[in-house]
């Protein structure tokens, strides 16, 4: 079969002997990595079958070496004279460093990620003005599964976005997953100035402590663990709400910890226990945009009305002839 083969390629392609046996041995050595791959893929599913992130990292792990290994033995199959590995390397990088200059980004971004893993599959980052779960790293690129973007929450879009692995060495990245497992997020109540504001903190203080999850403890252990990547320490991390004066009210701002795919649900139960709080108090109302006349005489403070009112009494009283 082998002797039909060449005698084919010398009548056809008018092929070399030498060049004859370098293109079996490569069709030989492609066919042998994929058998490898294939078997090595079986004894991974079989194994982490229920542990769908261990599948996935051994999956891309022996992707990586299959290739790898492909390239250094084919290379050094056709490319006479080369026993070193580094100077393969180098005549490699040499040839395609000009012609692929995106390419060479890329494939170092990814290596930057491996090493240094500032996000790995299954955080929630934001790059570049996207943001999502990443779902996938290759060696040119990686694909996060957006959120928020078309949809006023962070929640799922449905998208895939696929970012290029440079992007990592121009483009800030935001991680949510990384260190302690939980981001801050507030919540702002604006209330009117007639509004009883104290009461209305003391409300939104006991719902956030009801709804808020308890993290305190977790937080806490995070900051005693040793050897850990991040230096994170909270000196307070338990829900509170917060005071100030908006051009249009009293703004209530009540802040907590909570896990960031969780944070849409928490909005969500704060929000309809804060409705049905403030519906059984007649003194606190909503402020929100609207225009309206402001009668000083009839609304202002009790003094200024009280004063006003002496001076129409007095204006009133008839004058002797």
């Amino acid at each position: 079969m082998i002797e039909l083969i060449r005698s084919l390629l010398q009548s056809y392609l008018d092929m070399k002997p030498d060049t004859q046996i370098k293109l079996l041995n490569t069709l030989l050595i492609i066919l042998a990595l994929t058998i490898l791959r294939l078997v090595l893929l079986r004894l991974v599913n079989s194994r982490f079958r229920q542990d769908t992130r261990a599948l996935y990292s051994w999956r891309k792990s022996i992707e990586y070496i299959i290739v790898i290994l492909g390239v250094f033995l084919i290379g050094r199959l056709w490319l006479e004279g080369i026993q070193s590995l580094a100077t393969y390397l180098g005549l490699v990088s040499a040839g395609i460093a000009i012609a692929l200059q995106d390419l060479i980004v890329n494939l170092a971004g990814w290596g930057f990620l491996i090493w240094r893993r500032p996000f790995s599959v299954g955080d929630r980052i934001e790059i570049g003005g996207h943001a999502g779960d990443v779902i996938d790293v290759r060696l040119f690129s990686f694909s996060l599964l957006e959120i928020g973007g078309r949809i006023e929450a962070e929640q799922s879009t449905g998208r895939v976005i696929h970012i290029p692995n440079g992007a990592v060495f121009r483009e800030a990245q935001a991680n949510f997953s990384q260190g302690l497992p939980y981001i801050w997020n507030e919540i702002p109540v604006l209330v009117t100035f007639e509004s009883d504001w104290e009461k209305a903190k003391a409300i939104l203080t006991r719902v956030v402590n009801q709804h808020a999850p308890k993290v305190g403890e977790e937080a806490k252990a995070y900051g005693r663990k040793p050897g850990k990547r991040f230096v994170i320490s909270y000196g307070n991390v338990t829900p509170a709400v917060y005071t100030k004066a908006a051009s249009s009210g009293v703004l209530l701002t009540l802040r907590y910890l909570i896990a960031p795919r969780r944070r849409r649900d928490s909005e969500e139960k704060i929000w309809e226990a804060i409705l049905r709080a403030f519906a059984n108090h007649a003194d606190i109302d909503f402020a929100y945009e609207t225009t309206r006349e402001f009668n000083h005489w009839r609304e202002g403070k009790p003094a200024v009305m009280a004063r006003q009112k002496q001076q129409t009494q007095a204006e009133a009283v008839p004058r002797e002839s």
